[in-house]
């Protein structure tokens, strides 16, 4: 056997082997990252559709009527997921409802998406909001979950609003890395993208869109959404293909 096989691999040898894996890792981390990116976008869409899928059987339902006039109305992740208490009416006007005993049950959404921080739930490499209507009236703005979920203090959407509209968000944790793309959908359930690009993407718990980020008319969730033309944010929203 020949001193070269005994000694196994040269520097030289050792050295090719290495720029080798090297090239290899350079073509397969984008491709892995860039496939984890779609991946989590993917599972952003599946839980947009499944938030208007919860809000519609909640609003069927009747399980928070906060007037008490016999309408159903959309609610937050909390209450959705049946991790914080449903609001509820007293004399006729939104109110608190008690912990331990107006949770909804069963809930029309997991109860993995009702771990609210920040009146936000992150999931799969995305952030998630809802926002209800503030008032019944143009100009209608939104009013966000508690911190931690639900609604245990004032101000509450309003009741009558709320039998009608409601609006939701879903962005990357980290723009660029966990994803790429910002979604949103309302009580219309049409789904709508952007790019999510630009100097400031959103990005993260404290840098999402606000209420009215796709909507026609900026600080007014009865506008309409801009789908195709610049939105509110300046950003263009278009149906997800």
């Amino acid at each position: 056997m020949s001193n070269r096989k005994l000694s196994g691999f040269t520097l030289v040898e050792l050295m090719i082997v290495v720029a080798i894996i090297s090239v290899l890792v350079g073509f397969a981390v984008p491709r892995f990252l860039a496939a984890r990116r779609s991946a989590n976008e993917t599972s952003a869409i599946t839980v947009m559709r499944s938030i208007v899928g919860a809000q519609v059987s909640l609003q069927s339902a009747g399980s928070i009527d906060t007037d008490s006039d016999g309408q159903g109305e959309f609610g937050y992740l909390g209450e959705l997921s049946g991790t914080r208490p449903a609001r509820m009416s007293v004399a006729g006007s939104p109110a608190a409802g008690l912990a331990g005993t107006h949770e909804i049950n069963p809930s029309p959404l997991l109860p993995s998406m009702g771990q609210v921080t920040q009146s936000v739930v992150t999931h799969s490499g995305y952030v998630f909001q809802i926002w209800l209507p503030g008032s019944a009236n143009a100009p209608m703005t939104g009013v966000a979950e508690d911190g931690n979920g639900g609604k245990l203090a004032g101000p509450f959407p309003d009741p009558n609003a709320c039998e009608t509209r409601f609006c939701a968000y879903a962005w990357p944790v980290r723009a660029g890395a966990t994803g790429s793309r910002a979604f949103f959908v309302n009580q219309e359930g049409v789904i709508l993208e952007t790019p999510n690009r630009g100097a400031t993407p959103y990005s993260g718990l404290g840098s999402g869109p606000d209420f009215d980020a796709a909507f026609a008319v900026a600080g007014d969730m009865s506008a309409g959404f801009a789908r195709g033309l610049p939105a509110a944010d300046g950003n263009t929203w278009r149906p997800v293909q």
